[in-house]
Formats: C-alpha cells, sequence, structure tokens
C-alpha cells in the first residue's frame, strides 16, 4: 500500500509541477488553480464521477469523452481542459485528486506560503481560524494557508499538520494516552 501511494504521489507531483510550470508562463496561476478547485467540487459532488477517474474498466478513449463532455459543460477552459485531457489519455486520471493538492502545494510554495492541515471536532468560526492563521504564521515564519476538515469523532482539541510536523491536541489522544497509562499501573 505504501509503495502504491507513493507511485502516485510521484506521478501526482510531475504532473502538477509540469501544469504549474505552464500555467506560471501563462500568467495564469490562480485560473488554474481555481479551474482545479471546480473540477475537484465536481468529483466529491458525484459518484459517478469519482467512479469514472477511479475505475480502470474505462478505456481511455471513453475517458477522454466523458472528461472532455464534463468540462464544457462546467465551462472550464483552457490549461486545465487540456491537462484534464491529456491526463485522462495517458490513463492517469486516478491520480488527479493527488495532482490537484500537489499544484496547490507548488503554487502556495511559489507565493511563499505554507499549508497547514488542521482537523477539529466541530467547524470553526471565522474568527478562530484567523487566530489559529496567525499562531501558525508565528510558528512557520510565512503565511499560512488552513485546510479545515472537521472530524466529530476526535471528541475535541485540534489535529495540525504543519509540513513534516503534527501537533496532536485531540481528545481522543489524550483519553488514549491516560487509558495506556492506566493499563500500565494496574
Amino acid at each position: 500500500m505504501a509503495e502504491t501511494s507513493s507511485l502516485i504521489s510521484g506521478v501526482a507531483q510531475r504532473y502538477a509541477g509540469s501544469l504549474f510550470d505552464l500555467a506560471l508562463e501563462a500568467k495564469s496561476v490562480a485560473e488554474v488553480e481555481k479551474n482545479l478547485g471546480q473540477f475537484e467540487a465536481l468529483v466529491n459532488g458525484s459518484a459517478d464521477l469519482k467512479r469514472l477517474i477511479e475505475s480502470p474498466v474505462f478505456s481511455s478513449e471513453d475517458q477522454v469523452k466523458a472528461i472532455s463532455a464534463i468540462l464544457t459543460k462546467a465551462k472550464i477552459g483552457g490549461l486545465v481542459f487540456n491537462f484534464l485531457r491529456l491526463v485522462a489519455k495517458n490513463r492517469r486520471l486516478f491520480a488527479v485528486p493527488s495532482m490537484i493538492q500537489a499544484f496547490r502545494n507548488i503554487a502556495a510554495e511559489n507565493r511563499g506560503e505554507v499549508t497547514a492541515d488542521v482537523t477539529s471536532a466541530h467547524a470553526l468560526t471565522a474568527a478562530q481560524q484567523t487566530e489559529l492563521k496567525a499562531t501558525l504564521k508565528s510558528v512557520a515564519g510565512k503565511d499560512v494557508t488552513i485546510n479545515v476538515t472537521v472530524d466529530p469523532s476526535i471528541l475535541g482539541g485540534l489535529i495540525v499538520k504543519l509540513g513534516s510536523r503534527q501537533i496532536d491536541t485531540s481528545l481522543r489522544t489524550k483519553l488514549s494516552s491516560l487509558k495506556l497509562a492506566l493499563k500500565e499501573v494496574g
């Protein structure tokens, strides 16, 4: 599994890097990032589209036709249209979600930003997000963009991943640590 994950990661990095270079040359990084986000929303909102990009059953030609029709209907054009058609033609649609994330990371790094993945037990208010960004900026020394995910199973607190660092203040982790400590005592 880890080998497959690193393979997808390598493919995603190469494709995202090439797309970023083209977008930078065309001075359309923001537009490409917006269009990729729009396509990602389409994928997340449609089980059929998700099946199309994940399933090896569909031929390359079928995937190219379907992606072209979807992108045309969604009014996604330019570099992203051509990029996704090429990805479909090369039978790499399964890696598109990783490519989109890799593109965002490359674009953020180019802007001098760093991205933090934050998991919380409930949705954060705008004030909480602003305070968290400011705190993370003081730690990272750069502007920080946060991706917030809500996971009620952590019960409370936050899990923050910033680069290779992870800070886990979730109640679930604290309870697990306490449970382990009690087992050692008793």
